[in-house]
């Protein structure tokens, strides 16, 4: 995760300034909102995007690492990866649930997706070409959702709130799985190492992506912040992330595929090279190598899964009717 579920945030409204000031004065008292709760429109609605397509995203995010489930080296690799797989598909579970509190259908959701409306994280629309790879998602990827998770466990909506906690620990757990992997690449062979370069070489700059646009480009990350939906900007997080990781990186014997990466004594940052925006933006918008087929996937996923879905609907019906009927008999 994943702020660009932030791209689009919605601070259009239409109630009262008393209404407003009177919720604004909520969030600065630092109140859970619940789903009962009075809200801003604008609020919900961004809430509803957020959620929605962090969920997506986990969902997704499951793709390109099942594929490497049977291709695991060892035992032990395929069920850590396999649960690692199981806790994503929690994760998009726990989220999704949130969101219908907002008062929007799991199908709905899932219907815009597919549809192309509603959108998840661009990093997952780049293939898993190799078994280091698995490991770069894990100590990247999961790295820098972590950066943008912890926060959201002091969101200002309480059922997202408190969701996160458990994703973000699962999510601890990815990343030193993953960092693992790469660090047993990096101390091995030397074509070992030449594969866990090469990975970090391709996933650097998607993954300082994922934080989303910069701070003059993201236009409604300021309204997001005062709500406290969110608590840092994207220029913010993505700085603290390479903080930390470059230093993991060297450690590692591994260099970070940026020529401009110098560490500034003065501030104690890194300072980086340019991203590529174009890039990010052309993913975004369905133009990355595997979107296509990310897409195709859940598409897929979700009508074989009819069946199951009318089942247990079916179910909870019949369940539904003995309890009344049970009910009325015992009157």
């Amino acid at each position: 995760m994943y702020s660009q579920g932030l791209i689009g945030a919605d601070s259009s409204t239409t109630e009262s300034e008393e209404f407003l000031a009177a919720f604004q004065a909520r969030i600065d008292r630092e109140e859970k909102i619940e789903p009962n709760d009075p809200m801003p429109e604008g609020y919900r609605r961004t809430l509803v995007r957020q959620i929605g397509q962090h969920a997506h995203s986990e969902i997704v995010g499951m793709l390109p690492e099942g594929n490497w489930i049977t291709r695991a080296p060892t035992l032990r690799r395929k069920a850590a990866l396999l649960a690692k797989v199981q806790d994503e598909g929690g994760h998009g579970l726990y989220l999704y649930s949130a969101a219908e509190t907002l008062g929007v259908s799991r199908d709905q959701m899932t219907e815009e997706l597919l549809a192309g409306k509603a959108k998840y994280s661009s990093i997952f629309n780049y293939p898993t070409l190799t078994w280091a790879d698995i490991g770069t998602i894990g100590w990247l990827v999961d790295g820098a959702a972590i950066m943008n998770q912890i926060p959201l466990c002091r969101c200002s909506f309480g059922p997202y709130a408190r969701a996160m906690i458990r994703v973000c620990k699962e999510e601890s757990f990815h990343q030193r799985q993953g960092y693992e992997i790469v660090m047993t690449l990096a101390k091995g062979t030397p074509e070992q190492k030449r594969m866990a370069q090469d990975s970090l070489d391709r996933w650097w700059w998607p993954s300082l992506m994922m934080f989303g646009p910069s701070d003059s480009d993201s236009v409604h990350s300021e309204q997001s912040m005062t709500w406290k939906i969110k608590r840092f900007s994207n220029d913010d997080l993505r700085q603290k992330f390479i903080d930390a990781t470059v230093p993991q990186a060297e450690y590692l014997g591994l260099k970070v595929p940026d020529p401009d990466l110098r560490f500034n004594e003065e501030t104690g940052h890194y300072e980086h090279g340019e991203i590529d925006w174009d890039e990010f933006w052309r993913v975004v918008k369905g133009g990355g190598k595997m979107n296509r087929d990310r897409i195709a996937d859940r598409k897929k996923a979700w009508d074989d899964g009819a069946w199951v879905r009318e089942a247990a609907l079916a179910h909870a019906e019949k369940r539904r009717a003995r309890q009344e009927a049970t009910l009325e008999a015992a009157e």
